[in-house]
């Protein structure tokens, strides 16, 4: 009967519609640009296809039990803490729906996981519509503004490719509707449950919307009536409902702040604002920028929002405090101050203006405000149209404004105008409704497929699931032998985190939370990065190799999606080689820092010296010197130089030149190999480019100014590296378990000094019931005793204070339900409820 009673109400099918309407406009958008899952261009792009989607696939194989479930993530980095990606990436319930598609069809999965999201916000918005004002009667007219709020710019420009943050557009609507039932004093079990769904799905986002739901609420206690002690509780309730519902969240919150403060820093930005003719333009449509707020709204809401100061039959403090509440925020935007306070005092590395859906929100709040009372009359629309020409005009000396941008607003107002004149009419309603809804699917729609072309244009863009991943998921799961030894996926990758999207253990690496200790310990060593530290590639090294117990090594030909222009038709090999335990045993517990030479670094860290590291001289290819750069470096600038160095014969050649944007080859026939660094925000790994004959010349064709260290070149003895390795072996763990939590080594009868774990030593490690110690960046634990065993456990900074925290909480919650219940039953057990209900009290004396 609930069921049925759902479908009937008017409220509900709202909701229904702007669901509907959310969902097919974004496919209708993505069908025109052609994009996937409709047509050949990808939509993986920046992030999307080189953080989420591989999350994602991790999700997917746990959930299909093909992954280690616990708090380690062991196939990315060499070994890293889950819980705060989990919380980052994956916290929201609606990832979980990844686990009904087959791994070959992540990327499809992901899409159906954001059309989702844009639908449930769609329809979370215009619930709370008609939770603030009924407008009976009016009830789709919510529903189109519920899909508008879900199709605002920011939703289906930025949010469409960072799909976490499409928790937040279905957290503030939420958000405020908890406000909104704490001010009432209504379901305050229900009320804090959304807020611990809203910080667990993305605590970042969450943050915004939050401070976007205190601003409704403080608007609604200021215009609603009733008596001051009756705002002051609703506040109350709703602060209560906030800290109970925060405190729940904690045991993944706390984990994923202190996640943050151990990551690498990677990029700092200074914000600055955007011009106003840029914010102006947008709030029209087909317009695309990243570094201004994108406040499309479709020109229906934008209208009826504009209309409302002129709206005589809607309440009169409603008609200023809203508009008013829309232009502070719409200020707060631009003020540094204020961005700081959206973003939770730290400018963010990417788009400063990712808070714009919750003043997309407001104007939406403000549109339903003009309807709820009764439709605009031609004064009010009239005025509103004055205001919104006068914004549009004020983008029109913008570059953002494209040729299609004018005659879609155009379009738009007047179907809008036309809609909300036939509105107030009652026999013309289905008209109304098919104008409005149409003048907004329309022009999202394009404004999606816009966005679409346009950041293929502008962005990295990653293929999806194809035969390439096919081949690469194949080969690591043929040369599977973990936790024996590990298997890296390669050093030719399909995106940054292809542990995680095709199997392995391999050293790569992208995350906000990639910890500071791995980033510094992969760059002693050579390793290569984007994203100023926080995207670490794959070390394709035998040193290394052999230090991470890596024994098998996929190589794949260049992904072409990654902008490679050399033709590359070499096929998927497996590379195997003899590989120490992952617990190994050394003499002492060497804490010396790393030096500048990566190659030195990987021998103190092996433990044999394997390599000679010869002077070398750099000429340009006018046989003039090279310029140095401070007293370790040639400077490079675009041209072609000649490096010359002398190795012994027969061994492998290393060329480690972080700074370098170009090409090197070995020799006259040498293959060429790439280098693609740029310091900071790109560092080139270190690569193998051939095998010496004694004197080497690397020619080097230079694209961009860099620099090449002095100490460049590395030539490596295979021998002393297979001899190492034996004794490595000898001495090392004679059997490892590993589970998702930890690790726990049997040793060789009479090991002494110190284990080493071949994983990075975040914080969270505990060997033998005490902190972890660190071996030149890797988890060390002393041998005493002469024992001879070693179990480390691993558990995320923060977890157990989370814990503590979230039980404190669930007892405030118990609390909340429980005191009110104690007293309904006093009240009725008391002394004027003590005589039977069939006895007359005896009448007192007048």
């Amino acid at each position: 009967m609930r069921t049925l009673s759902l479908t009937r109400s008017p409220r509900a099918r709202g909701a229904a519609l702007a669901a509907l309407l959310a969902v097919v406009t974004v496919c209708v958008g993505d069908a025109v640009a052609r994009g996937y899952p409709f047509g050949p261009h990808t939509r993986s792009v920046n992030d999307l296809g080189n953080q989420f989607v591989p999350f994602h696939a991790r999700l997917l194989d746990l959930l299909h039990g093909n992954a280690e479930p616990g708090l380690l993530n062991w196939q990315s980095g060499f070994g890293t803490s889950f819980l705060p990606d989990f919380g980052t990436y994956l916290g929201s319930p609606f990832a979980l729906l990844v686990g009904f598609f087959p791994k070959d069809r992540i990327d499809l999965a992901v899409y159906v996981v954001t059309l989702v999201k844009t639908g449930v916000a769609a329809a979370a918005m215009a619930w709370l519509l008609t939770s603030l004002r009924r407008g009976r009667g009016r009830e789709w007219a919510a529903g189109v503004l519920g899909g508008a709020y879900a199709l605002c710019g920011w939703s289906v420009v930025e949010a469409v490719y960072n799909p976490m943050w499409l928790d937040g557009l279905i957290a503030f609507p939420l958000l405020c509707l908890a406000g909104e039932w704490a001010r009432r004093g209504r379901r305050p079990v229900l009320g804090t449950l959304l807020v611990t769904l809203a910080w667990v799905s993305n605590f970042y986002t969450a943050y915004m919307a939050t401070l976007g739901a205190a601003l409704v609420l403080a608007v609604r206690l200021g215009v609603e009536e009733g008596t001051a002690r009756e705002r002051v509780r609703g506040l109350g309730r709703a602060v209560r409902t906030v800290l109970v519902g925060i405190g729940l969240a904690a045991p993944v919150l706390v984990p994923v702040y202190l996640g943050t403060r151990h990551a690498y820093p990677g990029w700092t930005r200074a914000f600055a604002p955007a011009d106003w003719s840029d914010v102006a333009a947008r709030l029209l449509p087909a317009t695309y920028s990243f570094f201004s707020p994108a406040l499309f709204l479709g020109t229906g809401a934008l209208l009826l929002a504009c209309a409302l100061a002129f709206h005589r039959g809607a309440p009169r403090a409603e008609r200023f405090v809203w508009p008013g509440l829309v232009a502070v925020v719409a200020l707060s935007l631009q003020w540094g101050p204020t961005h700081l306070l959206w973003h939770a005092f730290a400018t963010p590395n990417g788009s400063p203006y990712r808070q714009t859906f919750v003043l997309s929100g407001l104007v939406v709040i403000a549109a339903w405000t003009a309807v709820a009372s009764g439709w605009p009359d031609l004064r009010a629309l009239l005025g509103g149209a004055v205001v919104l020409g006068a914004v549009a005009a004020g983008g029109a000396g913008s570059a953002l404004v494209t040729a299609w941008t004018y005659p879609l607003f155009a379009a738009g107002t007047l179907a809008a105008l036309g809609a909300l004149v036939l509105a107030r009419r009652g026999r013309y309603a289905v008209l109304a409704a098919l104008l409005l809804i149409g003048a907004q699917a329309g022009q999202a729609a394009a404004t999606t497929a816009y966005a679409d072309r346009q950041r293929l244009n502008r962005l990295d863009d990653y293929a999806p699931w194809g035969v390439r991943q096919d081949r690469q998921a194949a080969a690591v799961s043929g040369a599977d032998g973990w936790p024996r030894y590990r298997t890296d996926p390669g050093l030719e990758q399909s995106t940054a985190n292809d542990p995680m999207l095709v199997g392995g253990e391999g050293g790569a690496y992208y995350s906000s939370h990639t910890p500071d200790v791995l980033t510094r310990t992969l760059l002693a060593l050579g390793a290569g990065w984007t994203s100023n530290g926080r995207s670490l590639q794959s070390l394709d090294n035998p040193v290394t190799d052999a230090v991470f117990s890596v024994g098998a090594r996929v190589r794949m030909p260049r992904d072409p999606h990654q902008g490679w222009n050399l033709p590359d038709d070499r096929p998927v090999t497996v590379v195997r080689q003899d590989a120490p335990p992952l617990v190994t045993v050394r003499p002492s517990a060497d804490a010396g820092r790393p030096g500048r030479s990566p190659f030195r670094n990987q021998e103190r860290l092996l433990g044999t010296d394997v390599y000679t590291v010869p002077a070398t001289t750099l000429t340009a290819g006018d046989g003039a010197g090279a310029e140095d750069s401070g007293a370790y470096d040639y400077r490079v600038r675009p041209g072609t130089y000649t490096l010359t160095a002398r190795c012994p014969v027969g061994s492998e050649v290393y060329l480690w030149a972080p700074d370098l944007f170009g090409r090197a080859r070995l020799g006259a026939e040498g293959e060429l190999t790439d280098f693609r660094g740029e310091l900071p925000g790109r560092r080139a790994v270190m690569r193998r480019i051939g095998t010496s004959g004694g004197p080497l010349s690397v020619a080097l064709r230079v694209a961009r100014d860099g620099t090449v260290p002095h100490e460049a070149v590395g030539c490596l003895d295979r021998g002393r590296l297979a001899s190492a390795v034996t004794a490595l072996k000898r001495t090392g763990a004679v059997r490892v378990s590993v589970t998702g939590n930890g690790v726990r080594a049997e040793l060789p009868p009479g090991s002494t000094g110190v284990a080493v774990l071949a994983a990075p030593r975040i914080a969270g490690w505990r060997c033998d019931g005490r902190p972890a110690g660190s071996y030149r960046g890797l988890v060390a634990a002393p041998l005493d005793g002469g024992r001879t065993t070693v179990d480390c456990a691993f558990r995320p900074p923060g977890l157990r204070a989370g814990l503590y925290a979230g039980a404190a909480a669930l007892v405030a919650l118990v609390t909340t339900v429980c005191v009110p219940v104690v007293r309904r039953r006093r009240g009725r057990t008391g002394p004027a409820a003590a005589a039977p209900m069939h006895e007359t009290p005896e009448r007192l004396p007048v």
